[in-house]
Order: C-alpha cells, then sequence, then structure tokens
C-alpha cells in the first residue's frame, strides 16, 4: 500500500507506518482481554460499580457467560501501557485534548485512573457470537485518533521533502556556454562601424541563428539596423560599387528571409518597403539562384500585415508569379510556397479586385495549378484543390470562366477531371470529397454537364480512364453526401438545440453543400435526356442502368426527407425546395418513378416556399413538366384534383403571365402550365371536378393579359382553347357579376376567340386540335354569351 503512494503523499506514508506499528502493539495487548470476564447479559461493560455501555450489535440479551476474576491492577496496568504508548494518558489525566472524542477505551481508562487500586475488577463485555466485535469498537477509534495526532507532523515531513524535491535549475553544458559567448560576439560585429564588420557579422549569423530561435533573431536585427540591409540589398542588386555582386545578393535575400520569420520584424515598414525590390529580383536572372528565399520572404511579410499583400498587389507580384509558376518543378518546396501566397492573398483580397488588372495571369495559374492537381500524390494535391475551389467557386469568377472556355479544354480541363477521378476514387477525408464535388459543380458550370463524360488518361496508366468514369464517380459521391447531409439537416432541424448560433451556422453549412450535390444531380439528369439527341453523347446500356439505379435510390432519399418535414409541419426552407426542384427535374424524365410516393406527397410539394416566397410558385414551376405528364391519364388527373392542385397550377401562370411576370421570358413554363389546366378540363367529367368561382376569374384574366402581349399563333390557340373549356362552367351573365371581372376582360377573351376561329393558320396538328376544341365549346356555351357577337363586330 505504502509502495502506491505519490512521491509528495510519502509523509501520509510515513503515518501510516507508525499507526501501524502503534496498531500491532495494541493487538498483542487485545489477546489478553480473553482473561477477563465477558458477559452477554449486559449491554454494558462493568468496572468496579461503575457500568459503561458498550455496541451491542444485534441487540440479543442471551448469549454466552465468561465470568473470570482479575485483579483490577493487572487491567490497570495494560491500558496502561497502551495508553502511554498512543500518548494519550496526559491528555485523559488533564483533560486538555485537543480532540473532542468519546471512545470506550477512554472511558475505560479514565474511571481506572481515577480509582488507581480498587479491590478487585470484574469486567463484564456484552458481545455477540464472535468476539471480533469488541476488537472492531475499540480497534477503530484508535487508528482513528492515532492518525490525527499524526497529521502535523506528517505535513511538517512533506515540508521538508518538498524542499528538497525541488528541480535544480538548468545549467547549459560546454557547448551552449561557447555558443552564446559566439553570439554575443557577433552582436558586436553586427554593431561595428565598418561594413566588412557588418557583413562577418551577418555571415555568423546564418550559423548561429535558426529561424524559430526568434529572441536571438530579434536582437541581431537590431544590432544590424535594417538601414544597413537595405543598402546590402541594393548592392547586391548591382546598384553599388562592389564586384561581388552575386555573394551580396544571396547573402542580403538569406539574412532578410530568415528575420522575417520574426512576425514583428516581417510586419515592420522597412521588410514592406523592401518587397517591389524582391520582385525585381525574382524577374531577373540573378534571382534564379535565391528564389527559394525570394517566395518565403513575400509570404512571410505578407503573412505578417495587410499592407504587404496590398503592396504584392500593387507591384505587379500576380504576374511575376503567373510567368514562374508553370516553370517550377512539380511539387518542390517552391510550388508549396506559392501554394501558401496563393490561397493567403485570395483569403484577404476578392478575387474582382484581382482580375481587374491580371485577368489573363489569374488564367494561367489557375492552368498551373490543375497540372499539380492531376500529377501529385502527396498532401499538396489537396492544396492544390482548394486553390481551385476558391478561385473558380468565387461569386466573382464569372469573368474568369469566359477567358477559361477559350483555353484548350485538353490541358487544363482535363487535368482537373483527372484529380477529380483521383480524389474519388481513393480513400481520402469526406471533405476533401465534397471540396471534389465542388470543384467537379464548377467546372460543369463553365463547359456543361457534357465535360462528366470524356476520355481522360490516368497518371498511373497509360490507357484511358472510360468515357464514363468521371460521370459514374460524381453520381455515386452525390448520392452519398445527399444521404448525409439531408439526415444531419433533418436532426439540426427537428432534434438538435435551436435559436443557437452554433446549430444555425450548421444548417447553413450543410444547406450549401446539399445544393451542389443537388445541381450535380440534377445535371446528370440533363446529360441522360440527351443521349437520344444530337449533342454525340453516347453511353452504353449498362452505364444508363447504373445511372437509373443511383438516381432512384437519390430521389427516394430526397422524397423521405420531404415526409419527415411534412410531419414536423415545415413547408418554407430553401432547402425544401430545392428538394422539390431536383424531385420535378427527375419526374419529368420519369414520371412513374417512385409513383406512390409522389401522389401521397404531392399536396404538400405544391405548397413548400422559399424563405423570401410569401406564397408558393417555384415549387409549383418546378413540378409542372411531370404534372402535364401525369396529367394526360385519369388516375393523374384525380391525384392533382384531390390536393388542389388546379388551383395552384392557376396561381403559377396568373404570376408567369401578368404584370409583374416572374418569368417573363419563360415561354415554356407558361405552355406547360396551359397544358396541365387545359388536360384537367378535358376531363372534368371523369374527375368531377368543380371549379371555384375565384379560380375562374383568375383564369380568364391571366388568359386575357397574356394574350393581348402574344404574337404567336400558338399561343393564342392554347388561350382561346382553355376559355373555350372554361365559359361551359359559367355563363355571361355570371361573369358579370364578379367583383373582379369587367366588360373589358371579357370583350378581349371574346376578340381572342374569333380571332383563332376565323384563323387559317392552323398548320399543325396541335393546331388543328385546339381549333376543333374551340369550334366545339362555342357550339355548346354561345348561347350564354349573347354580346359575343357584339364583341367581335367591334
Amino acid at each position: 500500500m505504502i509502495m502506491g503512494f505519490h512521491r509528495g503523499n510519502l509523509h501520509f506514508a510515513s503515518a501510516a507506518c507508525h499507526c501501524c506499528r502503534f496498531v500491532s502493539h495494541f493487538l498483542l495487548f487485545v489477546p489478553s482481554l480473553h482473561r477477563f470476564s465477558f458477559s452477554m447479559t449486559s449491554p454494558v461493560l462493568a468496572t468496579g460499580r461503575q457500568r459503561f455501555p458498550i455496541f451491542n450489535p444485534n441487540g440479543s440479551n442471551s448469549s454466552l457467560m465468561l465470568n473470570l476474576n482479575v485483579p483490577a491492577c493487572e487491567l490497570h496496568v495494560l491500558l496502561s501501557q497502551l495508553l502511554f504508548k498512543l500518548k494519550l494518558v496526559p491528555f485523559l489525566i488533564t483533560g486538555n485534548s485537543p480532540f473532542n472524542l468519546t471512545i470506550p477505551v477512554m472511558h475505560i481508562s479514565e474511571g481506572l485512573l481515577q480509582n488507581p487500586r480498587p479491590p478487585s475488577l470484574l469486567l463484564h463485555l456484552w458481545y455477540d457470537t464472535y468476539p471480533f466485535h469488541c476488537y472492531v469498537v475499540i480497534l477503530v477509534p484508535v487508528v482513528i485518533l492515532c492518525l490525527l495526532l499524526l497529521w502535523p507532523i506528517a505535513e511538517d515531513k512533506m515540508g521538508e521533502m518538498q524542499k528538497k524535491d525541488v528541480v535544480p535549475e538548468y545549467k547549459p553544458s560546454a557547448e551552449e556556454e561557447a555558443q552564446n559567448l559566439n553570439f554575443e560576439e557577433c552582436l558586436k560585429l553586427l554593431k561595428g562601424e565598418r561594413d566588412e564588420q557588418r557583413l562577418a557579422g551577418l555571415l555568423l549569423v546564418t550559423k548561429f541563428c535558426k529561424a524559430d530561435d526568434h529572441s536571438s533573431l530579434r536582437r541581431a536585427y537590431d544590432a544590424v539596423g535594417p538601414h544597413f540591409l537595405y543598402r546590402l540589398l541594393r548592392t547586391g542588386m548591382g546598384r553599388g560599387t562592389n564586384n561581388n555582386q552575386d555573394a551580396y545578393l544571396s547573402l542580403s535575400i538569406t539574412v532578410l528571409a530568415a528575420f522575417c520569420h520574426v512576425p514583428e520584424i516581417a510586419s515592420s515598414e522597412d521588410m514592406v518597403l523592401n518587397i517591389p525590390l524582391i520582385l525585381e529580383i525574382m524577374s531577373t536572372q540573378f534571382g534564379s539562384s535565391v528564389l527559394e528565399e525570394c517566395y518565403e520572404y513575400l509570404y512571410l511579410v505578407s503573412t505578417a500585415s495587410e499592407s504587404g499583400i496590398k503592396k504584392f498587389c500593387e507591384s505587379g507580384g500576380i504576374k511575376i508569379l503567373a510567368s514562374q509558376i508553370c516553370s517550377l518543378q512539380d511539387g518542390s518546396h517552391l510550388m508549396e510556397i506559392s501554394f501558401k501566397l496563393l490561397q493567403l492573398i485570395l483569403s484577404r483580397v476578392s478575387l474582382d479586385t484581382i482580375q481587374k488588372d491580371d485577368l489573363s495571369e489569374i488564367s494561367v495559374i489557375v492552368a498551373a495549378i490543375a497540372k499539380q492537381f492531376a500529377v501529385l500524390h502527396n498532401s499538396l494535391k489537396f492544396e492544390a484543390l482548394h486553390l481551385l475551389n476558391a478561385i473558380l467557386s468565387s461569386k466573382d469568377s464569372s469573368q474568369l470562366h469566359d477567358v477559361l472556355r477559350l483555353l484548350p479544354q485538353d490541358s487544363w480541363s482535363h487535368n482537373v477531371r483527372i484529380g477529380i477521378m483521383d480524389i474519388l476514387q481513393n480513400r481520402v477525408a469526406p471533405a476533401e470529397r465534397l471540396q471534389a464535388l465542388i470543384l467537379a459543380e464548377s467546372m460543369v458550370s463553365i463547359y456543361g454537364e457534357d465535360w462528366l463524360v470524356s476520355q481522360a488518361s490516368t497518371n498511373d496508366a497509360q490507357e484511358p480512364a472510360p468515357a464514363d468514369m468521371c460521370l459514374l464517380l460524381v453520381l455515386e459521391q452525390s448520392r452519398v453526401e445527399i444521404a448525409v447531409l439531408l439526415n444531419e439537416l433533418a436532426y439540426l432541424k427537428y432534434e438538435a438545440p435551436q435559436h443557437t448560433s452554433a446549430t444555425s451556422e450548421a444548417i447553413f453549412s450543410k444547406r450549401r453543400n446539399v445544393a451542389v450535390a443537388y445541381t450535380l444531380v440534377e445535371k446528370i439528369i440533363k446529360l441522360i435526356s440527351n443521349v437520344d439527341g444530337n449533342d454525340g453523347i453516347l453511353l452504353d446500356e449498362r452505364t444508363l442502368t447504373k445511372l437509373i439505379l443511383q438516381l432512384n435510390e437519390t430521389i427516394a432519399v430526397v422524397l423521405e426527407y420531404l415526409e419527415d418535414a411534412k410531419e414536423h409541419g415545415q413547408k418554407k426552407g430553401d432547402d425544401l425546395l430545392a428538394s422539390v426542384r431536383i424531385i420535378g427535374s427527375y419526374l419529368a424524365e420519369a414520371p412513374l418513378a417512385c409513383k406512390e410516393k409522389v401522389q401521397d406527397l404531392l399536396g404538400y410539394l405544391l405548397l413548400v416556399e422559399g424563405e423570401d416566397e410569401q406564397r408558393p410558385f417555384y415549387s409549383v414551376c418546378f413540378l409542372l413538366p411531370m404534372l402535364s405528364q401525369i396529367t394526360m391519364e385519369i388516375e393523374g388527373c384525380k391525384a392533382l384534383a384531390s390536393c388542389k392542385g388546379l388551383e395552384a397550377v392557376i396561381d403559377c401562370l396568373g404570376k408567369l403571365v401578368g404584370p409583374n411576370a416572374f418569368m417573363a421570358e419563360d415561354n415554356g413554363r407558361i405552355v406547360l402550365a396551359c397544358d396541365t389546366i387545359m388536360n384537367l378540363l378535358l376531363k372534368k367529367d371523369t374527375v368531377q371536378m368543380v371549379l371555384d368561382e375565384s379560380a375562374i376569374v383568375d383564369l380568364l384574366k391571366a388568359l386575357a393579359y397574356w394574350s393581348e402581349n402574344t404574337n404567336e399563333m400558338s399561343n393564342m390557340m392554347m388561350a382561346s382553347s382553355i376559355c373555350s373549356l372554361v365559359f361551359d362552367y359559367t355563363s355571361e351573365e355570371a361573369l358579370l357579376n364578379c367583383p373582379n371581372f369587367n366588360h373589358s376582360t371579357l370583350s378581349s377573351l371574346y376578340r381572342l376567340i374569333a380571332r383563332c376561329l376565323t384563323s387559317s393558320e392552323q398548320d399543325t396538328k396541335a393546331d388543328m386540335d385546339l381549333f376543333e376544341i374551340i369550334s366545339a365549346g362555342f357550339s355548346r356555351w354561345a348561347h350564354r354569351y349573347p354580346h359575343f357577337r357584339e364583341a367581335v363586330k367591334k
């Protein structure tokens, strides 16, 4: 037990040793108590005529009785010896004990000491079946008292041991003392009056001072002073009178780079003013020998102060960097420093500011980084990935994208594709995979979705990779990211603590990331839809099967996310709106996919709103391609009518063609909305659909406005056909009694129908079908609209 004590607690171990030694004496004494008389008839200890209470474990009054006559002096002697060893006698006699303890032993000894010579003593001790209880009653209080008495002594011993255990002062070795003396001599040289002395001191600084020894570097810099360093730099540039130009230049750049490891020195104005000179040196043939030190100097000064970055950009640093980065060795330390310098600049200066003067140079830098991203297989590959994302994903990169499109695709974009495939098909961190998807999304935004399908030769083999390899890898990783991110979003929105900054930031970040994956999936859906087109995209049946299976899994996950949101009463959010959009994109190509679940959620999907929307609009727009297809069947019409989807489509049409049109040039969505409405109206008898008066008025007003602002005959035929079908639901009198409907709107619709009935431009089959709908309707409702002929004559 003692060996287990900490070194600082040895005093307690010493106390325990003393205590154990006292207890051992007591244990030698205790067996002699068996010679006394023990009685179970009374739970007291008798000493002469005095009786003292003793612990009774079970309250029993009948047990073994032992009666032994022992002289009182013998018991007195034994107890006195014990108390003397424990040093308790003085306290008990004088009554000055510092501890207010009451234990049986003290009562016994006190009674005996008050009666030193009783004639005899009959000790009656009641105890249970085992005499061990008697030992415990006496032993435990004694041990506790011993520890309390020995504690002050142990504390004194602990203090003495702590003084002995003080760590001795560090004494430098002889070599270190000699080095310190040499450094002091170096400082004397740096403070010398002659340039030769200072030059010698600087040479010694490069030997004695390490990059992390900021204290020594600071002392050396203060000793030599910035003015001498500036003169030495100018001399190395050939602007002095000395012939040892290369040596002075090398020494100057090396020492300056070393001093800049101290942030206070690097941020000084003297160092910032040297940046134009360093850039000038880099642009000459003399700078090739000290190029690494120059890059290190620029990085350290730019890191230490904002003015350093500003001076670098103003002095043409981007142009110098662009002219040299392509010639740097792949994966070299110089390339690593240049990457760090670029990251630093992009983190503090907007791309818009940089590309105002250096747009073409930025494109050259992007191409060089893309090459490193393709050929490297170390940590620098990830640095290249982050740099490409910082440049291409910037909100100010539209001008740069235009310039990059002019570059040959088989150069930089080919390298980016190789790098992305390397990331996605190897075991790397999930965060890096997400960064690869972000880069892929940027490339698709520049070159279109066709960029995902191309022959690309990998780095490890001469044979080109399959054309669909990048496409399959991007879709698979997008599917995984969507599943993970939506699950995390659901937890943050419905289970995590709400209204906290951490939760809000996490939700914002995950929404942004899931939007990237959604965009890639939508681009792939568009790519698949164009496979049979004239774009030259060729995908074999095996690849198409893999793509469709992965897309089905992705859409199922998104529908589950929306179903969870519906159960929690959530219908507003950009993430929900983006989920509706991707579902609409896929169902436009595969309207029967996830049929049952889509029909169950159709009413909810039409109610989803973005963060800035007051009423649902974009969700309906995203679903229009699917709605126009499913309403061609009776089942689809019933599903839409049951959730009041027709009213949502009419409201969307009004916003598309009204005075404050949301999408004035989006004629395709207008036609899709009209197709959906017409499909429902043509099947009104089977579906047993009833239109509200307000919905009829809104629809007719939207069609009147649209027909007045279009010159395409096909649009007018579509509007006239819908009007003809709507007129079956009402009459002229009923319409004019509506508060929001007037003669002007009705006359406009009359003229529209009359023009379509008398037009001879029905050249296509679609126009002929619409003409038949208009003429058949006119024959049914003409008698209910008596002013139709008058309006046509006007």
